[in-house]
């Protein structure tokens, strides 16, 4: 009986495991949006031949993980520094990412970044910017702001244990290498890269992030005892 109580307990801690790092990789890859921001990246890239673009959206990727994982290791200090309980953060993540959610659902945000990058394209035709895998690839367009925000929340939530902050760092680093071969297919992919489709996955998953962001700010409130 022991040996199966205790083989039960192992299954419920791997289920809860898998949940964590599905929810997490979910927000990460909702936000990081690599399928919204495929025709962004070939919009400034499109200068560069197809072996450059490859490269490009590697480094742009590697970059962009080394970004947030500097802010998933230092986020919990920050927190602490500036004496922001986890439930402040919390809501106000939710609302932060809430709002992302509404710009998507609006296509404003996609809006927004192909009016940036129209700026960005001439700036990396210019001399000694020809490498937009830093700017404006893993900077602004895929460690942005919301997306470091919510690197932020997620492992403020998963502190205390190890090995829910492993889960929290290979749920990111899942998403970065899924975001590297999404938009090297994209490269390959270029010719008939239909846009609808990407807008409509865009929108998809614009309800998916509401809802977990609606879901955080619930969080902060009931760990503050204001709901039950």
């Amino acid at each position: 009986m022991s040996s199966e109580f205790r083989k039960c307990r192992l299954a419920i801690k791997v289920f809860l495991m898998f949940e964590s790092f599905v929810t997490a990789f979910i927000i990460y890859f909702v936000v990081i949006d690599p399928i919204g921001n495929a025709p962004v990246f070939l919009a400034v890239t499109s200068h560069l031949d197809q072996k450059r673009k490859l490269r490009v959206a590697v480094e742009g990727a590697a970059i962009a993980t080394a970004i947030m994982l500097f802010f998933a290791l230092c986020g919990a200090w920050v927190l602490s520094y500036l004496q922001i309980s986890e439930a402040a953060f919390k809501i106000a993540g939710g609302i932060i990412l809430f709002l992302v959610a509404l710009d998507m659902l609006a296509a404003k945000r996609q809006q927004r970044k192909r009016e940036e990058s129209t700026s960005d394209q001439q700036l990396s035709l210019e001399p000694g910017n020809d490498n937009p895998a830093i700017y404006p690839l893993a900077i602004p367009l895929l460690a942005g702001p919301a997306a470091i925000m919510s690197v932020i929340v997620v492992n403020a939530s998963f502190a205390g244990a190890l090995t829910s902050t492993i889960i929290g760092y290979a749920s990111l680093i899942a998403v970065m290498v899924a975001t590297g071969l999404i938009l090297c297919m994209t490269v390959i992919a270029e010719s008939w890269l239909n846009e609808r489709v990407t807008m409509v996955f865009s929108r998809i998953t614009a309800i998916i992030l509401a809802g977990l962001s609606v879901q955080y700010v619930i969080d902060g409130i009931q760990s503050v005892g204001l709901a039950p």
